[in-house]
Parts: structure tokens; sequence; C-alpha cells
């Protein structure tokens, strides 16, 4: 309950930015919009039997993508295995990212030609999914990072908040705080996702920070909770924004590559 509510905290913050008219928010930086990247995200859930096989399986993939980040094709990928489980989720994701659709499909297609995904590995999950998702808010740090933890916060605003209401709350806070975390080494990446193609709510925004060890989750949760301190007002703010009921967290832990 304490991570839920520490990574609900740069949002609740952010809305309170949007909602207060106060001298700090005249003072803020605003964050500019970047082009638009796209990341191809799949999950697997697969028996406990699989999962060492799943581990020898993941330099062919890496191979895959690293031939693609070299082309220019992508600018980054990565897979992890699930740290928090629960009983209807999934153990296992790969994902790979571009700036262009195109881009995304064509390095899917040369992975499913290849014949990495059709083994018995994978037709042994009981349940896969595959998700398009797109943002404007992103950052990283370049290189390869082994064993980094990546947590997913999910978010789905009330039919009541403004039409601009996540553009709002990045740039008037989430992306200034995340900056700082990534300057510090906190983090080596972090993105504000929707998805491109909705096979869920349109309502539904992601936050993804990623952190390089254990320690950098600790880091990041610690500065959410004082952000959230400075400002009691914040939770309200977010609550009237933000359907909770919906809200979840993920944890994941993998290698990640970043051009």
């Amino acid at each position: 309950m304490n991570t839920i509510r520490a990574a609900a905290a740069v949002l609740a913050v952010a809305a309170s930015v949007y909602l207060a008219s106060s001298a700090t928010n005249a003072q803020t930086t605003e964050a500019k919009e970047k082009p638009t990247m796209y990341t191809y995200y799949s999950q697997w859930d697969l028996p406990r039997s699989k999962w060492a096989e799943m581990d020898k399986l993941r330099a062919q993939g890496t191979a895959a993508m690293a031939r693609g980040m070299t082309g220019g094709v992508l600018v980054g990928y990565g897979d992890d295995e699930t740290v928090v489980h629960t009983a209807d989720g999934y153990t296992h994701d790969g994902w790979f990212s571009s700036m262009s659709i195109a881009g995304l499909l064509d390095t899917l297609s040369g992975v499913m030609q290849g014949g990495a995904t059709t083994g018995a590995v994978y037709g042994s999950a009981t349940k896969h999914a595959d998700q398009i998702l797109s943002t404007r808010y992103y950052a990283w740090k370049s290189g390869s990072y082994k064993g980094a933890y990546t947590h997913t916060a999910v978010y789905k605003l009330k039919d009541s908040a403004p039409n601009d209401a996540l553009d709002t709350v990045a740039k008037s806070f989430i992306v200034p705080m995340m900056e700082k975390l990534l300057a510090d080494g906190s983090i080596v990446e972090y993105e504000i996702d929707e998805e491109a193609i909705h096979t869920e709510s349109p309502a539904l925004f992601f936050l993804d920070f990623i952190t390089p060890t254990a320690e950098g989750q600790d880091r990041v949760l610690k500065a959410l909770g004082e952000a959230l301190k400075a400002d009691p007002m914040a939770a309200p703010a977010f609550s009237s924004m933000v359907d909770f009921s919906e809200h979840r967290d993920y944890l994941v832990r993998g290698d990640v590559t970043y051009k």
C-alpha cells in the first residue's frame, strides 16, 4: 500500500499544480512536448516450468533488437520478468521503441519471420496480449542496464477531467521532477504513455520510470513522498480528476537498452 500511495504522489502533486493558481505555479518552467515515440509492448503468462527456458531465449531476442538499434530503426528495447505477481496477470514481457509505427511493425515482422516467437516456450503461454503505446513526454540515459526495475503506474481520468489534463500535469510537474531524477541517476528512463491503438479505455494513461538498481526505487518513492508532504492539498485535487478505483501499479525486472 505504501508503494501505491507513493507512486500516486507524482500525479497527485501535478494535479494540485494544475488546479491551484499559486506563485509556485507561476515560477514553474513548462516542459516541452517531444516528437512522438511509439512502443510495441508484449506480455505473456508462462508456466513456472518454462521460466528458465525463457531466460535462455533472451539472447536471441536481444540480438534481433540490437540489429534494429544499429540500423536506426529502434531507439530502445528490453525484456522483463514480473516481480510482483497477480492472480490474473502476466509473468514476462518484451518491448521495443521507435519514432514511427512503421519502425515497430517492420521490426515485429522481422522478429516473427525469424521464428523467435513460435517455439515451445511461447506456445506454452496461457495468456498473451500486445499494446502499441505512444508518448510525447519521455527521456533516457543512453546505454544498457541489466537487472533494471521498471515501475508502471496506471491511471484513468474521470469523464469530468479537462481535455488537456494529461498535458497539463505532465508539463507542470511530472516532467520537471523526472528530469531531476534522471539527472541525479536515480532513474535511467521515464515516459508518460497513452495507447496509440486503443485496446483498453482511451481515458487510461501510464507513468513508467526505470531505475538501474533496487535502491533507485526507494529514492524515487522518497522524492515523491516529500513532494506530496509539501502540498497537503495535492491528494484531494488529484482525486477530483482521476478514478482511483482503476489505479494499478506494476513492478518488473529485466534488461533494457537505449540509444
